[in-house]
């Protein structure tokens, strides 16, 4: 964070000072909420969870270096006291962001933030110092403490924003007001707490509604409920996709031997080819995206080209493709699951597969409400129809609704099967790989089907494992 004093810090978020000798003491580290991140010069917000209270580690923060705590009330050790450290975390966060000379990107959508968001920071990145959301640290907590850890150095800062609800994402780029935009696509994740795709693009579509006159609307013009957002802002709209009418575009997409996509990347400003790093048709649009951002910030097509064609994933368990020594190739997506990005994932499966047998382990996919039945029986029948050689549906219901669309789209038998839980689905695997199989690993969150990768890397360890 840029450095401030106790003082001028308690001035910002409207609180008061206890048992601070000296207010002029600076923060010169990061704002952190877990104890075990604590360096010298850091200030450590506490907050109380439904089972941990930040509070009881104050001291123990203090003795690692933390100049004060950020506190809800008094802890026997240098505090600002607020009414509430998340309000006070965000005018801390609007504070510092003022400050800065950097520009703001904010990026949202329903699949892809996070690997857009990784793309964005690794282009923008090779041009100038870039600070960007770990992981899926995006949402009223995660997003002001991003925004807390750039410096005087930073030019720009790169902003995941999450939303669950209407309103949400206004009350994120109030915090952090982005002078770029972006709006990636509108699905069917979380469609169960929304109500609907029109409320779902209701909310994104907040994300370019308080920007600038001078800044950019990057939107999806493959996405019609993206692109008719257009008309909520006041900032230059630019459009990126596969459609004719889109300012950055790919022609002559085409997926290598090993699944990475390839295309001609098309700007205002020239046009160059891009072989990506990463697996899958479906970063081809994330690609686009970053594309579009870069060339809005001063980036020529070359530039933006060379740096997402070295660009990887910064954020574990989305893709992460691992050969085992034997051959057997395991693809880990286990972060997280929509139906899109269930369908993206398999289609990617299939490319890398070729010749070779295929296996998705699926588990559930949550928040989809009532459409939770017929999502899950489509991704199920979608597995069928694009030859995946075996489907292994991990779980509970949700589960058994993947299986039961995959044996009525035409999978009988031993072509797809329903097991209890990750350690069954271990065992199975464990018992009837072959070299040479390639394996996805992917579910919501909260299934934990991360574990079945690493099981079956071990499993494969007789030697160094191999990454791609």
């Amino acid at each position: 964070m840029i450095a401030l004093s106790l003082a001028e810090i308690a001035a910002v978020v409207g609180g008061q000072t206890h048992d601070i000798p000296d207010p002029s003491v600076e923060v010169t580290g990061p704002v952190v909420r877990d104890s075990r991140e604590v360096v010298p010069g850091s200030l450590f917000a506490a907050f109380v969870g439904e089972r941990v209270d930040g509070h009881d580690f104050a001291p123990q923060v203090i003795e690692a270096g933390a100049v004060a705590v950020l506190a809800s009330r008094p802890v026997g050790v240098p505090a600002i006291v607020v009414e509430d450290v998340q309000s006070a975390l965000g005018a801390l966060a609007r504070h510092v962001v003022g400050k800065l000379g950097a520009t703001l990107v904010a990026l949202t959508g329903s699949a892809g933030k996070t690997s857009t968001k990784d793309l964005i920071a690794q282009v923008l990145g090779s041009k100038a110092p870039t600070v960007y959301t770990p992981g899926s640290f995006n949402n009223e907590i995660g997003l002001p403490l991003t925004a807390l850890t750039a410096t005087e150095e930073t030019r720009f800062l790169v902003l995941e924003m999450g939303a669950r609800g209407i309103g949400h994402i206004r009350y994120l780029t109030g915090l952090t007001p982005p002078k770029i935009g972006v709006v990636l696509n509108v699905g069917t994740a979380h469609i169960g707490e929304f109500g609907g795709r029109e409320q779902i693009a209701q909310a994104k579509g907040e994300i370019i509604e308080g920007l600038p006159e001078d800044g950019a609307a990057v939107l999806n013009a493959d996405d019609p409920l993206v692109r008719a957002m257009a008309p909520r802002t006041k900032a230059k709209v630019v459009l990126f996709g596969e459609s004719a009418e889109a300012d950055v575009r790919a022609e002559n997409v085409r997926l290598t031997d090993t699944g990475q996509p390839f295309f001609r990347l098309h700007t205002p400003s020239g046009a160059s080819d891009v072989t990506m790093r990463l697996y899958g048709e479906h970063h081809v649009s994330n690609a686009l995206a970053a594309a579009a951002v870069a060339h809005e910030l001063g980036m020529s097509a070359e530039e933006i080209a060379t740096a997402l064609s070295g660009a990887g994933s910064l954020s574990r368990w989305r893709m992460e493709v691992t050969e085992r020594p034997d051959g057997v190739t395991i693809v880990n997506d286990a972060y997280n699951a929509n139906p899109e990005s269930m369908r993206a994932a398999l289609r990617a499966l299939v490319a890398m597969g070729k010749e070779r047998r295929t296996w998705a382990v699926l588990g559930k996919m949550a928040e989809l409400g009532d459409e939770a039945l017929a999502e899950h029986d489509a991704v199920g029948r979608l597995a069928v129809r694009l030859n995946v050689s075996k489907l292994v549906a991990v779980g509970g219901i949700e589960a058994s609704w993947l299986q039961l669309g995959a044996y009525n789209e035409g999978s009988w038998g031993e072509e797809s099967v329903h097991v209890s839980d990750a350690q069954a689905a271990i065992d199975l695997l464990r018992s009837e790989l072959r070299p040479g199989d390639v394996v996805l690993v992917k579910a919501s969150r909260s299934v934990g089907l991360e574990g079945v990768a690493a099981a079956l890397l071990e499993t494969g360890a007789e030697g160094e494992v191999a990454a791609r």
